[in-house]
Parts: C-alpha cells; structure tokens; sequence
C-alpha cells in the first residue's frame, strides 16, 4: 500500500526499475516518475524548466536588467518571466493570442451557451 510521500527522481533506468517500484511500494513511498511517457513522467515539468532557462536566465534575454547576483534578481526575473508566460505571451495553438486573452474568450463563449440554454 503506497503511502502519500513521493520519492523524486530522473527518469534514470534505476528509478524506473519494477524493483525500484516494488521497494518504494514496501516503503510507502509513490515514484514521482514511472516509465518514460506513461503518466508519472515529469517531461512537462522538465520542459517548462528548459524553456525558462532558454528565454528567461541566458545572458542575452530580454527579461533581464544585468546580472543575476542576489536571489532577489532571481526572483525578480522569474516574477516578469512566469507573468509574460501565463498572460501575454502569443500561442500559436491559440491562434497567436495570448493565454488570458483565450480564457476570456472561453468563459464569454461558455456564458453566451449557457444563457442560450436555459431561454
């Protein structure tokens, strides 16, 4: 019976193991990973990572205003990152407009149907 504490690893070989599986299990623990692709795999998360450190953290973004020398820069540029992110960036799969454009775009289509529904 596996308990509530996850164990978070790689997707090494060794983590993805029936072995390693069947001791965290004996243990209480859950895998954070299962085999590649299944549904403990943690690409979205390792993705999202990439694609920070690629727009947000190189030298040349244009998120920065010099160098990163106190936490508090690091959290500053991650703040300006992660709310260009989430708000203006443009999605393509979106038809190149930004998430919080999409969502109200979404809840205003849903309240048009629902109102249609219930005259």
């Amino acid at each position: 019976m596996s308990g509530n504490t996850i164990l978070h690893s790689d997707a090494g070989s060794q983590y993805t193991s029936v072995r390693c599986e069947e001791t965290l299990e004996l243990s209480g623990l859950m895998p954070s990973i299962g085999s590649v692709g299944d549904a403990y795999d943690n690409a979205l998360a390792e993705t999202a990572i990439g694609l920070f450190k690629t727009e947000a953290v190189r030298d040349d973004s244009p998120f920065r205003n010099g160098p990163l020398r106190h936490v508090g820069d690091v959290e500053h540029l991650t703040a300006v990152w992660v709310g260009w992110f989430n708000v203006s960036r443009l999605m393509h799969l979106l038809g190149r407009i930004p998430p919080i454009e999409a969502e109200q775009n979404y809840y205003t289509q849903h309240a048009a149907t629902s109102v249609e529904a219930h005259q």
